[in-house]
């Protein structure tokens, strides 16, 4: 007797949704490009942090972004990579040698 999935496996997906800011026009991501919030550059991406120390909102915005695992992006003045804060980002390819080796 073939039974459908539906039967054997119930899946409860958490519903976590964004904070609501409303149409605040002040928020410095509501100002500044928006792709300086996942910029490929380290230095785009601290220049995104700097912005976001003085916000108003930024520990919701940051308790939010944790709640919800952000996969990347700056998020209440964090970097977040895979769904975790880290302190800086990498720069894109190989790290270069040092000239000691």
């Amino acid at each position: 007797m073939i039974r459908p999935l539906a039967d054997e496996t119930t899946f409860a997906y958490p519903t976590i949704t964004a904070p609501d800011f409303g149409a605040r026009a002040d928020l410095p991501c509501r100002q500044e490009d928006s792709d300086l919030w996942f910029a490929d550059s380290p230095a785009g991406l601290e220049a995104a942090k700097a912005l976001c120390a003085e916000c108003p909102v930024r520990q919701q915005c940051l308790a939010s972004a944790l709640e919800r695992r952000e996969p990347w992006g700056v998020w209440g003045g964090e970097i977040f990579e895979r769904g975790a804060v880290v302190a800086r980002k990498r720069p894109r390819g190989r790290p270069r040698k040092s000239a000691a080796a």
